[in-house]
C-alpha cells in the first residue's frame, strides 16, 4: 500500500507536468501575435523590415507546432525536461526575430519575461533557473549584436546605449522578479492541495475504520448461527453421555459449552453497538482515562518514559470513540515521543465544565516558526539528519500537526502549542481541551467512580483503536 509520502509525491509530480495542448495553443497565440506585429509594421507603418527572413524564423514555430500536433494526442502530458525545452526553444525564437529587428532596442524585447513566468508556474525552480539564465544570455547577446532597428525608408534611427541598457536591466529584473514571485505564488497552491490530499487520505483510513463497526455486525450474525448449532449439539452429547461420562471427556464438555457461552456473550456485544444501551459502548464508548492510556500504550516500548496520569473533580467523563481525534493526539504524541530526552508527560484533567489533555516532553521545544504557524501545512522543525524514537532517520513533511490539529478540532477542541517556561524546564506543552457537553456528546452513560488527587493509569493492554 502507498504510503501518504509516496501518494503526495506522485500527486506533486502529476501537477507539474502541464498538457501539451497548453504549450500549442499558447504558441498559436505568440505566432499570431509576431505575424500581426511584422505585416503591420511592414505594410501598415511602413517600416523597412527583413520581410522574408522574419516570417522564416515565425514558420519554424508554426513547424514545429504542427510536428507535436501530429505526433502527440493532446492529452499528452510534458515531464519537466520536455517542458523546459519547449520554452527554451521559445526563448531562442524569439531573440532570432528580435535579432533581425534591433535587438533591444525593440520594445517587444521585454515578451523575454514570458517563457520564463511559465517556467516559474508549473516547472521545478532549477529548470526555471536555467531558463532564466538562457533569457539573460541571449538579452545580454542581442544588446552587442543585432540587426540596425527597422525605421522608414528615408531614415535611420540609432537609440543610445544607455537606453539599451535600461531595457537589458529592466529585463533582468523583471526576469528575476516575476520568475520568484510566480514560484512562491505557485509553490503555495501546491502545497495547500497537497496538504488537503493527504487530510483526504487521512479520513479516507478513518472512514474505513469506522466501517469496521458494520463489518463487525454483519460477522456477529452470520457467526450467530453456527454458534448456535454447536451449543446445541454440546448440550446434547452432555445429556446422552450423562453422569456416566469419564471425568476428561465431561470436563472438555464442560469447557466447550464455556467457549461457547463466551462466544455468544461477544457476539451480542457486537450486534449491538449501534444500540443506545449499555451494550452499545463496548467498542464504540470509553471512559477518559481508557482514552489516554489506549494513547500511551503503543508508546511505552519505545525507550521513552512515559508518565500518565488522569485526576479530575465530579464523575469521570466518557466519549465515544473517535478515530480522527485518536489519530491525532496519536501523533502529537508520536512527536512528544520523537522529540523527548528521557521522559514525556501526559496528563488528563477534567472538572464541571472542561475536559482536556496536556502531553509534555523534555526535549528541545518548539522553535518560533512552529509556534507562529502552528497548524499550517509544510511547518516542521525535523531535520534529515534528527532521528525518530525507532532509531531509524526520517525526513519530516510538516504535515503532522496540520493533519492533528484539523482532525481534532472537527471535534470541537481547542488545541493550544507552547514551551515549558520555568527557569530549569524546557520542552514542548500541547494542550488539547473541550467543552465537557461537546467531550460528551452521544456518550453511553457509565457508573465509574469520582477520581481524586492523581490517579496512574493502569499498564497493561488494551484493545486498540
Amino acid at each position: 500500500m502507498h504510503t501518504i509520502q509516496e501518494s503526495l509525491a506522485g500527486l506533486d509530480g502529476r501537477a507539474r507536468q502541464l498538457r501539451l495542448d497548453t504549450f500549442v495553443r499558447l504558441r498559436w497565440l505568440a505566432i499570431t501575435g509576431q505575424s500581426a506585429a511584422v505585416v503591420g509594421a511592414q505594410f501598415g507603418l511602413g517600416l523597412n523590415l527583413p520581410f522574408g527572413w522574419c516570417f522564416l524564423v515565425i514558420a519554424a514555430s508554426s513547424w514545429l507546432n504542427l510536428a507535436l500536433r501530429i505526433r502527440f494526442p493532446a492529452s499528452y502530458r510534458l515531464n519537466a525536461d520536455s517542458a523546459a525545452l519547449l520554452l527554451a526553444f521559445d526563448i531562442v525564437q524569439l531573440a532570432a526575430l528580435l535579432f533581425l529587428t534591433g535587438g533591444l532596442q525593440n520594445p517587444f524585447s521585454l515578451l523575454f519575461l514570458a517563457p520564463v513566468l511559465i517556467s516559474a508556474t508549473a516547472l521545478p525552480p532549477e529548470r526555471t533557473l536555467a531558463l532564466g539564465l538562457l533569457a539573460i544570455g541571449l538579452a545580454t547577446l542581442l544588446a552587442l549584436v543585432h540587426r540596425p532597428l527597422p525605421w522608414f525608408a528615408d531614415g535611420r534611427i540609432e537609440l543610445p546605449f544607455l537606453y539599451v541598457s535600461g531595457v537589458w536591466t529592466a529585463i533582468l529584473l523583471g526576469t528575476a522578479f516575476t520568475g520568484v514571485y510566480a514560484w512562491r505564488v505557485a509553490e503555495e497552491a501546491r502545497q495547500l492541495a497537497r496538504a488537503l490530499a493527504a487530510t483526504e487520505l487521512v479520513l479516507a483510513r478513518e472512514q474505513h475504520l469506522s466501517q469496521l463497526d458494520g463489518l463487525a455486525a454483519a460477522a456477529a450474525h452470520e457467526l450467530g448461527t453456527p454458534l448456535g448449532t454447536i451449543m446445541v449439539v454440546s448440550k446434547e452429547l452432555i445429556r446422552q453421555i450423562g453422569p456416566d461420562a469419564s471425568p476428561a471427556v465431561a470436563e472438555d464438555l464442560a469447557l466447550l459449552r464455556e467457549q461457547v457461552d463466551r462466544c455468544r456473550s461477544i457476539l451480542g456485544k457486537l450486534t449491538s453497538l449501534d444500540g443506545d444501551g449499555e451494550g452499545g459502548g463496548f467498542l464504540t464508548t470509553v471512559t477518559f482515562s481508557h482514552l489516554v492510556e489506549e494513547l500511551v500504550a503503543p508508546q511505552r516500548a519505545l525507550g521513552v518514559v512515559i508518565d500518565a496520569s488522569c485526576r479530575g473533580e465530579g464523575p469521570e467523563p466518557g466519549c465515544r470513540r473517535n478515530p480522527g481525534v485518536m489519530f491525532g493526539l496519536g501523533n502529537i504524541l508520536d512527536n512528544a515521543v520523537d522529540f523527548a530526552t528521557t521522559r514525556v508527560v501526559i496528563e488528563g484533567h477534567w472538572n464541571h465544565d472542561r475536559v482536556w489533555i496536556e502531553i509534555r516532553d523534555d526535549g528541545p521545544g518548539f522553535s518560533a516558526e512552529v509556534l507562529l504557524r502552528a497548524g499550517e501545512p509544510y511547518v516542521t522543525t525535523r531535520s534529515a539528519e534528527q532521528p525518530s524514537a525507532g532509531g531509524t532517520e526520517t525526513v519530516g513533511l510538516g504535515l503532522g500537526l496540520f493533519i492533528a490539529k484539523t482532525l481534532i478540532e472537527r471535534s470541537g477542541a481547542q488545541i493550544g502549542l507552547s514551551n515549558a517556561a520555568g527557569h530549569d524546564e524546557h520542552g514542548a506543552i500541547v494542550r488539547v481541551s473541550w467543552a465537557r457537553h461537546i467531550f460528551e456528546r452521544g456518550a453511553v452513560p457509565r457508573h465509574s467512580p469520582e477520581i481524586s488527587g492523581s490517579t496512574p493509569l493502569p499498564s497493561r493492554d488494551i484493545v486498540p483503536i
